[in-house]
C-alpha cells in the first residue's frame, strides 16, 4: 500500500465557525469546501483537516455520523510557550492550561466554536519540579 496523504474528518454542526478558527489561530488555508464541507491544509502537519456539517445525507456509513466530540485533535509544536501566549492573547477558549508532564509532554488544550478539543504539545526534558 501507498498512502499518499492523510485526512481526519470531523461532523461538527458549523463547519464555517471551526473551519475560520483553525485559519485564523492554527495557521490552516482551505485546499477546497462546498457546502457543509471544508477541507484544510497546513504545510507542516502531515494531514488535511475535514469538517464536515452533521447531518450530510452523504455522509457513509450514517452511524458514524456523530459531532466530533470526545476527540482530540493533536499538533506537536516547536515553541508551544510561545504558541501558548499568542492563542490566549488571541481570546482562544483555553480549556487545560499548559502544563508538563512527568515524561516531557508540555501541552495545553483548547477548543473551536464547536467544541472540538485542540492539543499543542512539544516535547521536552522534564525538570525535577515536573517529576514531582
Amino acid at each position: 500500500m501507498q498512502i499518499t496523504a492523510s485526512a481526519i474528518s470531523l461532523n461538527v454542526p458549523d463547519v464555517d465557525a471551526s473551519s475560520a478558527w483553525v485559519q485564523k489561530h492554527l495557521g490552516f488555508s482551505v485546499a477546497m469546501a462546498a457546502d457543509g464541507f471544508s477541507s484544510l491544509q497546513h504545510p507542516d502537519a502531515g494531514i488535511n483537516l475535514i469538517f464536515l456539517r452533521t447531518g450530510l445525507s452523504t455522509f457513509k456509513p450514517a452511524s458514524a455520523a456523530v459531532d466530533a466530540a470526545g476527540l482530540l485533535v493533536v499538533f506537536t509544536v516547536e515553541r508551544i510557550d510561545e504558541d501558548y501566549a499568542r492563542l490566549q492573547a488571541d481570546g482562544v477558549t483555553i480549556v487545560t492550561p499548559i502544563e508538563t508532564e512527568p515524561w516531557g509532554e508540555r501541552y495545553f488544550q483548547m477548543t473551536d466554536p464547536n467544541g472540538v478539543v485542540y492539543q499543542l504539545v512539544q516535547w521536552v526534558e522534564p525538570t525535577a519540579e515536573d517529576v514531582g
